[in-house]
């Protein structure tokens, strides 16, 4: 691994050094669900709607809850409609072939509706600790902005991240690196002061 890219790791270690999941939960499908409805989101909006889905409802009753409920309930997320569809599918999948509980296994994870690489990713880096990164929009912009990589792809991203870092710094990394673009790298008014990394930021050069 180059000097520069040990530097990276050092300095969100600083910066980070508690890095994990902003999204609350206490049960594995909670996780799940959370990740699901974090699409367009914000973690704090998302927050605010699961502590009242869940504390309604556990998995065995949300697969008989009424859609208009759960679209009630999580309307502040935004595409309320489809989320209470895929929220009730999964609970019904997860009941029916693994009595409620999230398995260690990408191929189901993936068939779930509302899954895709990204939110497995998450849930199975932070119930099973399997080495993943999970590029989401913080993820994406700041690895462009530090020349992470070049694409705008983000199963190229997550290769070329996968390439850079050390497979056990997988997890750290990826909660490192969203932190930093939420809280510092921002898509509009960035932070500069606060960045380690103004040596090799992309942005203000070229104003990516």
């Amino acid at each position: 691994m180059k000097n520069n890219n040990i530097e990276i790791i050092n300095e969100l270690d600083k910066l980070f050094p508690d890095a994990r999941c902003e999204l609350n939960y206490k049960k594995d499908y909670e996780l799940l669900i959370a990740t699901i409805l974090s699409a367009q989101s914000t973690d704090k909006r998302v927050n605010m709607v699961t502590a009242i889905l869940f504390d309604k409802y556990d998995i065995f009753s949300l697969k008989d809850a009424l859609i208009s409920d759960i679209e009630n309930i999580i309307y502040p997320v935004g595409t309320h409609k489809r989320k209470a569809q895929y929220i009730k599918i999964v609970a019904q999948k997860l009941v029916e072939k693994y009595n409620g509980t999230v398995p260690n296994d990408r191929k189901f994870l993936e068939s779930l509706p509302g899954v895709g690489r990204k939110t497995c990713n998450v849930v199975l880096s932070n119930l099973y600790n399997i080495p993943a990164i999970a590029v989401d929009t913080h993820v994406k912009r700041v690895s462009n902005r530090l020349g992470l990589s070049k694409s705008d792809n983000v199963l190229i991203i997550e290769q070329d991240l996968m390439k850079i870092f050390p497979k056990d710094k997988w997890g750290r990394i990826h909660h490192q690196l969203v932190l930093f673009g939420r809280y510092i790298c921002k898509s509009t008014k960035p932070q500069c002061d606060k960045c380690p990394f103004t040596n090799r930021c992309l942005y203000q050069k070229n104003k990516i």
